[in-house]
């Protein structure tokens, strides 16, 4: 009798053991996501942010575009040929 409750005590501190291991696991894990859904969420702000930077400066030079005299028209010059 003393062989199965030693057998059984045995098998529950394992048990036991695993069952932390895995909350521990589980635990890291969440950590990891969490980590990564703030590393996504900040990467997904700053693309924003550049894209409306890089829409800004195409308006501002499509304005200065705009805004600029014509370039100046160059007269033609004739050679003249001495022969």
């Amino acid at each position: 009798m003393a062989d199965t409750s030693t057998k059984s005590a045995a098998r529950e501190r394992a048990q036991n053991h695993f069952t932390a291991s895995e909350q521990r696991d589980s635990a890291v894990k969440a950590m990891i996501a969490a980590e990564n859904a703030a590393r996504d969420a900040n990467t997904a702000k700053l693309r924003a942010l550049r894209l409306a930077k890089e829409e800004t400066d195409r308006e501002a030079a499509r304005l200065a575009a705009l805004d600029a005299p014509p370039a100046p028209v160059k007269k033609k010059t004739r050679r003249i040929v001495v022969k």
